[in-house]
C-alpha cells in the first residue's frame, strides 16, 4: 500500500519556493535580532553572517533545483511514453512523492500493456472467427445456390444426395448408359389454336407441374422442355430400382395423371388432350453442351434419337419402349411386342414394345 501524505494547500512549486524564502530569510532575521537586541557590532555581524547566508542560499537553491530537475525529468519521461518515442518503465530516484508517482505510473503501464496484449489476442481470435464465419457463409450460399439449380432438374429427395456427393456435381462429361423418356401432347397445335395464349400457358403449366413431380418421384432428371414436349433422363443419379423400370413406372403414372387431369377439364368444358410417350435405353453422351454464354446439361446420341422416334410413333395414351429398355426392365408390367419398325435416320429396324395399362 502506498503511503498516505498529509493534505496541505501548497503545490510542490509553492513548497519549494517557501523553503527557499525561509532559508534566505531566517538568517537575516537572526542577524537583525542580534543587531537590535544584542551587543554585536554591524561590521562583525556582516563578516560573521554574510558567508553563512550565502552558503544557506546556495544550498537551498541546489536542493530546489535538484527537485525541479527530477520533476522535469519525470515530465519528459511521461511525455515520451505518451508520444510512443519510448517503451519501458520510468526509472527515477527522488523524493518519495516523485518515486511513488513513477511507481504508480509504471504500474498503470504494466496494466495497460497486459490489456493491450489481451486485446491483440482477442482481435486475432475474432479475425479467425470472422474468417471461419465467412467461409461457412460462403459454403452455405454455394450449397443454397446449388440446391436452387438442382431443384429445377431433379426432385428434392435427390438434391441432398447430390449436395453431399464428393464433387457436388451431377456427373462429369462422359459417355454412359441411360434411359431417355420423351413425352409429347398429341395434336397440340390444333388445340392451341382454339385457345387464348393465357389459357394455353395455364394448361401447360398445370400439365408440366404434375409430370415433373412424377419424374422426380421416380428418380428421373428433367432434361428440357421443347414446346409441349418434355425430355427426362433416368440412370444419372443413384436410385432404388434400375433406370428402365423407373422410366416405365414414371410413364405409366404420367398417362394415368394426364387422364385424371383431362377428366377435370372436361367437367368445365375445357380443351383436353392425350400424350404419347417413347422410352429407350442405351449409350449417350452427358455433359454441359452449348456456347460460352449458354450451357445446357443434357444428353445426346443415337439412344436419344431413337427415344424421340418411338415417342413420335406413340398414339395418345400409348407408351412405346425400345428393346434394351424391355430387356433390362425388372418390374412387373404388361408388355406387348410390336416387332421391328423402321425409324427415321436408322438403316436397321428397331425392335420395340407397347406397355399395356
Amino acid at each position: 500500500m502506498k503511503p498516505a501524505y498529509r493534505r496541505d494547500f501548497f503545490t510542490i512549486h509553492e513548497r519549494m519556493l517557501a523553503g527557499f524564502l525561509l532559508i534566505a530569510i531566517i538568517p537575516c532575521l537572526v542577524l537583525i535580532y542580534l543587531l537590535v537586541y544584542g551587543e554585536v557590532i554591524a561590521t562583525h555581524a556582516a563578516i560573521l553572517y554574510a558567508p553563512m547566508v550565502l552558503f544557506l542560499i546556495l544550498i537551498g537553491y541546489i536542493l530546489i533545483r535538484r527537485t525541479a530537475d527530477h520533476i522535469y525529468y519525470l515530465s519528459q519521461e511521461t511525455g515520451m511514453l505518451e508520444s510512443a518515442k519510448k517503451n519501458g518503465l520510468i526509472q527515477i530516484q527522488s523524493a518519495r512523492e516523485l518515486n511513488d508517482i513513477a511507481t504508480n505510473f509504471n504500474s498503470l503501464l504494466n496494466k495497460l500493456e497486459k490489456m493491450n496484449r489481451k486485446n491483440q489476442e482477442q482481435a486475432t481470435q475474432l479475425m479467425v472467427y470472422s474468417r471461419d464465419l465467412a467461409l461457412s457463409y460462403q459454403k452455405t450460399k454455394q450449397e443454397e445456390d446449388l440446391r436452387n439449380r438442382l431443384s429445377r432438374y431433379v426432385g428434392n429427395n435427390l438434391v441432398e444426395k447430390l449436395i453431399n456427393s464428393r464433387s457436388g456435381a451431377l456427373v462429369e462429361t462422359e459417355r454412359r448408359e441411360v434411359t431417355v423418356l420423351f413425352g409429347d401432347i398429341r395434336s397440340f397445335t390444333t388445340i392451341a389454336e382454339r385457345m387464348s395464349a393465357e389459357d394455353v400457358v395455364l394448361m401447360l403449366n398445370q400439365y408440366f407441374s404434375v409430370m415433373v413431380d412424377i419424374i422426380f418421384k421416380n428418380s428421373g432428371l428433367l432434361d428440357k422442355f421443347v414446346g409441349d414436349q418434355m425430355v427426362a433422363v433416368f440412370g444419372l443419379v443413384e436410385a432404388t430400382g434400375n433406370a428402365p423400370e423407373n422410366a416405365i413406372r414414371a410413364a405409366v403414372e404420367m398417362q394415368e395423371a394426364t387422364e385424371q387431369i383431362m377428366k377435370e377439364r372436361k367437367k368445365y368444358n375445357l380443351e383436353y388432350f392425350e400424350i404419347g410417350i417413347g422410352i429407350n435405353t442405351g449409350k449417350a453422351i452427358i455433359g454441359n453442351i452449348g456456347s460460352s454464354n449458354r450451357l445446357d446439361y443434357t444428353v445426346i446420341g443415337d439412344c436419344v434419337n431413337v427415344a424421340a422416334r418411338l415417342e413420335q410413333m406413340a398414339k395418345g395414351g400409348e407408351i412405346i419402349i425400345g428393346e434394351q429398355t424391355f430387356l433390362q426392365n425388372t418390374g412387373y408390367f404388361d408388355i406387348d411386342s410390336r416387332g421391328e419398325v423402321y425409324v427415321k435416320n436408322k438403316k436397321e429396324p428397331v425392335v420395340c414394345y407397347n406397355i399395356l395399362r
